[in-house]
């Protein structure tokens, strides 16, 4: 075939409107009914940190002040400031991954030159304004929960509206999915002449619909994948198996792909066998209420997915879009595949959650040919369908061996490469903290923050209203090096080094790796701090029962990453990154391929004065053993701030071998990390405090090679005979993050979980056990020692998601036992440590929590400070006046979060255990009780905060 041109006119049709808002009084606020109690204190949030613009809203009487101080910046000598509003949520299922996104866009767009203020649509398109703290909800239960005390609801859509044309100069809208992608906010803004980030409303439409975007991709002359359209109506089999023949797949077991029309992130989308399976699976997604349109599209075999992200670089009503490096998506199985997973789609839970099923890589494994038809290709397709600002387009690369007998004719993404083929323009992608925009933008010199500033920049130069706005961050941007620097540790003089160590060895590493890309990013604001991230590699599979004290753990690899190489989603797929970005070939292959993406965003922004450059660069990674490591933090004067989750990151030996080189770390030293680490020692240590308001549970500890050997209905007898329960909890002795903690109600559950350590099984499946329960998550390898102890009884508190007659969400809580459980951050110095407000963590109604849930955003609904209605402010003082006597008995400093029971009649505690390595990601609960402070503590605020304590110890 001859090579594709991709030569067509470039003609696209912009429509615009100048902005004519005339003043008008916000009057359409209704006030939400409350709850008894607020989740904060009543105490004003009105914050503003010079250099980040943070101004975070509790009620919404406070939001209109928030406005107001936004004007009074205005107005001052310094400037202009531009009013951005965030807007999230939406009615699909992609919620929560909206509100990562907008959680991650505050987190990096905030600065003295620019005013946050954030909204959220429910899912049933009511608005809200709401506070930024209240941002860092962490699951979208919590979140919805917390609207009713919190937030200042609309009357009406249109009402916002009025309110935004007056309050915010430009929306950024972070709305996944139906409202956010289909037109429906965009058209709402359009209406009131409100500047907004984006795509218009009539071309969302059209690109957001699938089955239509394919039909317009098939007009313009590109590749498309055949699809048949299912209605829900009863003739549809007919027309299904027709379409089966025609494409000359077996009606019986065919092997087709089934998905909604208008839903992302993959929500819904199957693979199905023949015409019975399609329709049954298509009518599931119609009943479900995912869509009312599903489409039957040919299963694509024997390609490689890729995505790329474009970013348009014109100028006013010019549409100049680059493609960046595009990535592959690499779907791997790795051991045991439940059956479900048998047929690999890059599904929902391969997109978002820590998974060893799937690779990113960026620039793709493609001939260099097909990586130029892909961003030559994107970038025409961005322009015909009339995109704007940025977008993200999905497709496949088919070599020429791939079936590809369904393409007939010459057709744009043909060549004697292969076969390119575009499937989803996604016009507002996703914008966590590790996506493709920003795993995209880095390996070009962006970083977070320059990116988004660039993407809001870009759109006001459509608005002539907002031309007079130039952003200028408070923060110097990074000088780029050149691709040659091999030197991971560049000495700057005037910052202070900051190393942040994850990873590791542990069951706990991928959410080390989530909590030290947020400590990382969040100190990145601070223009005097250095920050370099580095992962303490993980064994590999094929060595996981190796010895490590026979290799000495002064051997460990320890690696420094560039940026862009941060951005994933396990620590295996960072150790693959640095291992790929030091091979020569593909190191150079990198560098040619970034040199010409950045000439061509330069070529588009160097006229514009807000556009100061590139701010990263392309470092390699570099390698050491942790003796090394620790020997350099020594020589350039760096802080380590420890993000190594459970083994040698909270057991005492990485703290240990850093006191011994002199060199700080954030986190308890190495006596306390060591009590902490093994349950009996804490427990031990405690035991004296019982007057002092300090209860312990009492323990059996248990070797593994015991349980094998004794017959388990003896064991099981013992236990309960002299722990004086007949319902126990299994732990590990020294392991965190509730891995490998079970329910056990009677020698059979026994037996299936010491199957399980026998069987070094990885997890648990769900109901495996007498009782309903969810994936126990277990350590490998298996844990020495297990602690078995009476499990504590305490009244369930529950969410109940249903109004009731006052039009009020409520609190399910029968109050029996009078024991809840908390838990707490402590934060200070050694000897005077000092509680953070706790947290109760509820449950909704008959609801279990989802792995994404849990992984994406924390677990349950946090209430902090937790309510009157359960425990006394009293009471409260008491309890957090324990948790500060066992804090510094146990010698604790810097930080840790220590979990419990309070008796809420009188606030004494029942220690559970201490974490002196707590989670640190995007929504953790630390984040909330940070908040909850006077004055809150934001993210970055918080983390540089346990920076300083750490540097300022001495060892």
């Amino acid at each position: 075939m001859a090579s594709s041109a991709y030569s067509l006119s470039l003609n696209s049709s912009v429509r615009h409107s100048n902005r004519a808002s005339p003043p008008r009084k916000n009057t359409f606020f209704t006030r939400v009914s409350n709850l008894p109690y607020n989740i904060f204190p009543k105490r004003s949030f009105l914050n503003c940190e010079r250099g980040f613009g943070v101004v975070g809203v509790v009620k919404a009487s406070i939001a209109t002040a928030d406005t107001k101080v936004a004007r009074d910046h205005t107005d001052n000598e310094e400037g202009r400031i531009l009013r951005v509003g965030i807007i999230c949520g939406g009615p699909s299922a992609e919620r929560g991954i909206s509100l990562n996104s907008a959680r991650s866009v505050l987190d990096h767009i905030q600065g003295g030159d620019l005013h946050v203020s954030c909204y959220y649509i429910d899912c049933n398109l009511k608005a809200y304004a709401i506070s930024s703290a209240q941002v860092y909800s962490n699951t979208p239960a919590d979140f919805d929960f917390k609207l009713e005390s919190l937030a200042q609801g609309f009357k009406s859509l249109s009402d916002f509206a009025e309110y935004l044309a007056t309050s915010v100069d430009i929306v950024f809208p972070v709305i996944h999915g139906r409202f956010g992608e289909d037109g429906g906010i965009q058209e709402l803004l359009e209406k009131s002449n409100i500047p907004f980030v984006g795509t218009r409303s009539s071309e969302c439409r059209k690109a957001f619909d699938k089955h239509g975007a394919s039909l317009e991709l098939d007009k313009l002359g590109f590749v498309t994948v055949p699809s048949f359209l299912v209605q829900g109506s009863e003739f549809e089999e007919t027309g299904l198996s027709t379409w089966f023949a025609k494409y000359h797949l077996d009606t019986k077991q065919g092997k087709v792909v089934v998905k909604p029309t208008r839903a992302g992130s993959s929500i819904g989308v199957t693979v199905a066998y023949g015409v019975t399976d399609a329709l049954a699976k298509a009518n599931s997604i119609i009943s479900e209420g995912i869509d009312d349109k599903v489409i039957v599209e040919i299963f694509l075999e024997g390609g490689s997915e890729f995505t790329t992200i474009l970013l348009d670089v014109g100028s006013g009503l010019d549409c100049k879009p680059v493609a960046l490096l595009p990535t592959e998506v690499e779907l791997q199985s790795h051991g045991s595949v439940d059956s479900s997973e048998k047929d690999v789609i890059f599904n929902y839970r391969r997109k978002y959650l820590p998974t060893q099923q799937v690779a990113y890589h960026t620039p793709p494994r493609f001939p260099e040919d097909v990586i130029r038809h892909i961003r030559e290709g994107a970038s025409l397709l961005f322009q015909r369908l009339g995109l704007r600002d940025f977008a993200r387009i999905d497709g496949w690369f088919l070599p020429p061996s791939a079936h590809t007998a369904y393409i007939t004719g010459t057709k744009l993404g043909t060549s004697e490469s292969g076969t390119i083929v575009f499937t989803d323009i996604n016009l507002i992608s996703g914008m966590e903290q590790t996506s493709f925009l920003f795993q995209q933008a880095s390996k070009v010199g962006f970083s977070h923050s320059n990116i988004l500033r660039t993407i809001i920049q870009r759109a006001c130069l459509r608005f002539p209203d907002l031309l007079a706005y130039s952003m200028v961050s408070n923060s110097p941007l990074r000088k780029l090096k050149s691709s040659q620097s091999n030197k991971a540790f560049p000495q700057h003089q005037d910052r202070q080094k900051v190393f942040v160590i994850f990873g590791g060895d542990t069951s706990e590493r991928q959410v080390s790796l989530m909590s030290g890309t947020n400590v990382w990013l969040n100190l990145q604001a601070f223009s005097d701090l250095e920050v370099i991230p580095c992962l303490l590699a993980p064994k590999n599979a094929s060595n996981l029962n190796t010895d490590n004290k026979k290799l000495g753990v002064s051997s460990k690899t320890v690696w420094s990453l560039p940026y862009s190489v941060v951005l994933r989603h396990t620590t295996e797929e960072v150790l693959d990154a640095c291992v790929e970005a030091i091979e020569p070939v593909r190191a150079a292959l990198t560098s040619h391929l970034r040199s010409q993406v950045m000439d061509e965003i330069m070529e588009g922004l160097k006229k514009h004065a807000w556009f100061r450059g590139f701010d990263i660069s392309d470092d390699l990674p570099k390698r050491y053993s942790l003796d090394q490591w620790i020997k350099e933090a020594k020589e350039v004067g760096a802080t380590v701030f420890i993000a190594v989750h459970g083994g040698i990151g909270e057991d005492g030996t990485l703290q240990s071998m850093l006191e011994a080189e002199g060199v700080p770390h954030t986190g308890p030293g190495v006596i306390a990390s060591k009590t902490c680490m093994d349950k009996v020692a804490t427990s031990l240590a405690l035991e004296h405090l019982t007057d002092n308001g300090v209860l312990t549970i009492t323990k059996d500890v248990r070797r593994k090679e015991d349980l094998l050997k004794t017959p388990l209905h003896n064991i099981w007898r013992e236990l309960t005979s002299k722990l004086q329960s007949e319902t126990l909890c299994v732990k590990p002795a020294r392991d965190g993050c509730s891995t490998g903690v079970a329910r056990l109600r009677c020698g059979g559950d026994l037996a299936v979980y010491v199957k399980a350590l026998e069987s070094c099984l990885p997890r648990i499946p769900p109901n495996s056990l007498s009782k309903a329960h969810g994936m126990i998550e277990m350590p490998v390898p298996p844990p020495e020692l297990l602690i078995f102890e009476p499990f504590i009884e305490t009244d369930e508190i529950m969410f109940s998601s249903q109004l009731s007659a006052g039009n009020t969400r409520d609190l399910l809580w029968k109050g029996h036992s009078r024991w809840v459980e908390i838990t707490v951050g402590v934060i200070g110095k050694r000897g005077s440590m000092r509680s953070l407000t706790p947290s109760i963590t509820v449950k909704e109604t008959g609801d279990i929590l989802s792995l994404e849930e849990k992984f994406q955003g924390g677990t349950g609904i946090n209430l902090t400070p937790p309510p009157l209605s359960i425990i006394s402010n009293e009471n409260l003082e008491r309890c957090k006046r324990h948790i500060e006597v066992i804090a510094n008995t146990l010698q604790l400093e810097g930080f840790s979060r220590i979990d419990a029971f309070v008796n809420v009649d009188s606030g004494e505690v029942l220690i559970i255990e201490v974490n002196t390595v707590p989670g640190m990601t995007p929504s953790t609960v630390l984040i909330h009780q940070a908040l909850a402070e006077q004055p809150p503590m934001y993210p970055h605020r918080f983390f540089r905060t346990l920076l300083d304590l750490a540097s300022e110890r001495s060892l």
